[in-house]
């Protein structure tokens, strides 16, 4: 009987061992309406320092550039790789990075942030089959009473799970 066929190149299966970047933040601060997931251009030494973990996300942003319609990530800080410290192809680690999505959908989120207090903030970021991917999403900042009304019903869920796994004797 013949063999059946390998699966190709098991190199890139489920990424295991690379961070999963996330941003809490962002979830604290914005009712997230939309999401959509896109590649981020990164160059080699930040793809080295993400896999690192050396990334924080959480005063970042993304926009779309008006002349020519394409979408920006600012605000990201990726630590510096440090092996090429003394390298000329060292990254700044406050760059703006380019986000890599269809038109139609740059279109689609240019659109959404038109609303009063919208903006496009990154959410998480992850390698996926060993490319860099970026979660974003379309947020609406939410008011003082909004967060302490979220933060009621995270203890209020928090104190009957509590209860529910108490012991009865």
């Amino acid at each position: 009987m013949a063999k059946p066929k390998q699966s190709k190149s098991k190199k890139h299966l489920g990424d295991v061992g690379t961070p999963e970047v996330t941003n809490r933040k962002a979830r604290h601060k914005f009712h997230i309406i939309e999401t959509l997931e896109c590649g981020i251009a990164l160059m080699g030494t930040e793809v080295k320092s993400v896999r690192e973990g050396k990334i924080s996300l959480g005063e970042g942003y993304a926009r779309v550039d008006d002349k020519t319609g394409e979408l920006w990530l600012f605000n990201i800080h990726i630590g510096e790789y440090d092996p090429a410290k003394g390298n000329v192809n060292k990254h700044d680690p406050h760059r703006k990075r380019k986000l890599l999505a269809h038109r139609r959908e740059i279109r689609k989120l240019e659109m959404a942030t038109l609303a009063k207090g919208a903006t496009i903030v990154p959410l998480k970021l992850y390698f996926k089959n060993g490319y860099a991917k970026l979660l974003i999403g379309v947020g609406i900042g939410k008011r003082k009473a909004d967060v302490r009304e979220d933060s009621k019903k995270r203890d209020a869920r928090r104190d009957i799970e509590r209860a529910m796994t108490r012991k009865r004797i």
